[in-house]
């Protein structure tokens, strides 16, 4: 066997790369990465589309199988296959038959794997099949295609769900009878809902494409994902540098790790807070394709609007658990004039708050230069002169620059706006 550690991650093509799966792939690359190795990726393609005559055979096939299986449970017995061909002469066999291939399993003793999160697990031979190899048109099954890949590949650790554990029992069995040395087994927890039940779409068993549409920051959702079942004492924040680092098998826990939406939230949300406000900027340019609304968003996006957008973006992510929450809060940038006033908002913008507006507009016409600072003083002023509280100045104002009720600090958005695209926008709702 190789001394190089060669991991792999050998999903089925089901069309999407699922949360569980994302893991395990994860586990297997900072596992390989962590000792100077490397992953291989292997798409399990073994569940070929039949032709009529081979689905014909496999269904007469599955009949007398069938007939096996009931004597066995009546006989108690977990064995399902009775051996009935084990040691007949082939020539007994009916004229033009395609034989399935089985491997003559042990039938005493016991199959053992030592597995390093799950630890020494024991089956007995006797209750374990002459699985089969080969099928009746001549295709190898998924447990010899898996084994004989694995040994081609080099393949030294196999680390996966722990549903497959009692394929590795099966598969020991393989490489025991061709005399091939087992790869070291890992077989980690599923991943459950919150609720301790198998994860579902409702609990988050999406495809990872689907967090993108959420709005999940990639180095989030992997540092989300290795702490799934993983642990590294009490720290919760991994740079990927120190999960290569610090990743092993030893300290993945036995138990299911529940999944938490409101986990990953917030593991999101710190990391886009502590993003770069440039790197933001491009990121979110970079997945408007994939978050709804987000094609409207990329055809408004030029020079002038990026700008702002860079401006906003301190604010803007302080508040933001989501790139969709963070381009949600940058909308007063790209709203079309004249607004479209939210109804919360509309309810501020009375008569009397239109006409105030209006009186505002003409005092900040006055301020220069035009920045957070200048428009925020000239506002107090403004509010004390007419014995106003800020509150009853900004929240109208707010109204009529953003169409909400709720917005980013008020003078940040009259700096990001700049002078000329804000006094328009006051003159749309002020009244004459």
């Amino acid at each position: 066997m190789t001394n190089t550690v060669v991991t792999r991650f050998a999903p089925s093509p089901t069309g999407f790369l699922h949360i569980g799966g994302a893991r395990t792939a994860l586990f297997n690359w900072l596992y390989a990465r962590g000792r100077d190795g490397k992953m291989l990726l292997r798409i399990e393609d073994t569940d070929r589309e039949r032709s009529t005559e081979p689905a014909i055979a496999a269904i007469l096939d599955g009949l007398q199988l069938t007939a096996m299986r009931e004597k066995a449970r009546t006989e108690g017995r977990t064995r399902l296959y009775d051996g009935m061909w084990r040691d007949r002469d082939p020539s007994e066999a009916p004229a033009g038959m395609k034989p399935t291939i089985r491997l003559r399993a042990p039938q005493t003793g016991e199959t053992v794997i030592e597995d390093q999160v799950q630890g020494r697990v024991v089956w007995q031979n006797e209750n374990l099949d002459d699985l089969v190899l080969l099928r009746g048109d001549g295709n190898p099954t998924y447990m010899l295609a898996v084994v004989v890949d694995d040994h081609d590949m080099g393949v030294t650790h196999v680390i996966r769900g722990d549903d497959h554990l009692i394929n590795a029992a099966r598969q020991k069995q393989i490489y025991d009878a061709l005399g091939w040395d087992v790869p070291n087994m890992s077989h980690i927890p599923l991943i459950h809902g919150p609720d301790g039940s198998k994860l579902s779409k409702r609990h988050g068993a999406l495809g990872v494409d689907a967090y993108r549409a959420m709005g999940y920051l990639p180095a989030a959702l992997r540092n989300y994902l290795v702490r799934l079942g993983w642990s590294h004492g009490d720290q919760e924040i991994f740079s990927t540098e120190e999960m290569i680092a610090a990743f092993d098998l030893s300290s993945v826990g036995r138990s299911a790790a529940r999944f938490d939406f409101a986990k990953l939230e917030n593991l999101n949300g710190h990391y886009i807070r502590h993003s770069d406000d440039q790197s933001l900027v491009k990121m979110l340019e970079g997945e408007l394709d994939y978050l709804p609304g987000g094609a409207d968003l990329k055809a408004k996006l030029n020079d002038k609007t990026r700008s702002q957008l860079l401006k906003a973006m301190p604010s803007l992510k302080e508040r933001a658990k989501t790139l969709i929450e963070l381009m949600d809060g940058a909308y007063f940038i790209f709203a079309d004039r004249p607004l479209e006033i939210e109804p919360k908002a509309a309810a501020l913008l009375t008569p009397e708050n239109r006409e105030l507006i209006g009186r505002l507009r003409l005092t900040l016409e006055e301020v220069a230069p035009w920045t957070a600072e200048t428009t925020e003083a000239a506002m107090r002023a403004f509010a004390e002169t007419n014995n106003l509280k800020l509150g009853a100045v900004a929240q109208p104002l707010r109204a009529a620059l953003t169409g909400r009720a709720t917005s980013p600090g008020i003078f940040e958005v009259l700096d990001v706006l700049g002078r000329q695209e804000s006094l328009g926008r006051l003159a749309d709702q002020a009244s004459t």
